[in-house]
């Protein structure tokens, strides 16, 4: 996807920008800050400079997570490689979660008489343990009826 391509989406209208990203542009443009500040200070630290723009590595983000495509496939529409597509989501999640303006209200606000206006979930994949099969000598035991 050229950057082009990428601007338009920008400037679609408010209801075609939330069906293709899932969220609506004000929020868009909220994370947006958030991350550029953000940014900013990782920056200062020195390092290479990237080679997407902000509000580029939010729409990847928020691509990868609408659509579920693989990295691989995000990176390649934007330019960037597998691990590097890989790293900017994963940095945009701790982000977003670091700045404390998108945590999920607790089990009480559910009870209470409030609407939730906004609802996000978090359904990235994350490695798990699985339980380990225990081989046990054991035979079934078969039950047998008389009649």
């Amino acid at each position: 996807m050229s950057r082009e391509n990428r601007a338009e989406i920008i400037n679609k209208s408010e209801e075609e920008f939330r069906r293709y990203t899932g969220v609506a542009q004000w929020l868009f443009w909220e994370m947006t800050c958030i991350l550029i500040w953000a940014r900013r200070e990782k920056e200062s630290r020195g390092g290479p400079k990237p080679k997407l723009r902000t509000w580029e590595m939010l729409l990847m983000a928020l691509e990868y997570w609408r659509e579920y495509r693989t990295y691989f496939h995000v990176g390649a529409s934007y330019g960037i490689s597998e691990s590097n597509c890989y790293k900017i989501i994963i940095w945009i999640e701790n982000t977003l979660i670091k700045s404390g303006k998108f945590t999920l209200p607790g089990k009480k606000a559910l009870l209470t008489n409030e609407t939730i206006k906004t609802t996000l979930i978090d359904a990235t994949e994350r490695p798990i343990e699985r339980p380990k099969k225990n081989r046990t000598n054991t035979t079934p035991v078969s039950k047998s009826v008389t009649l």
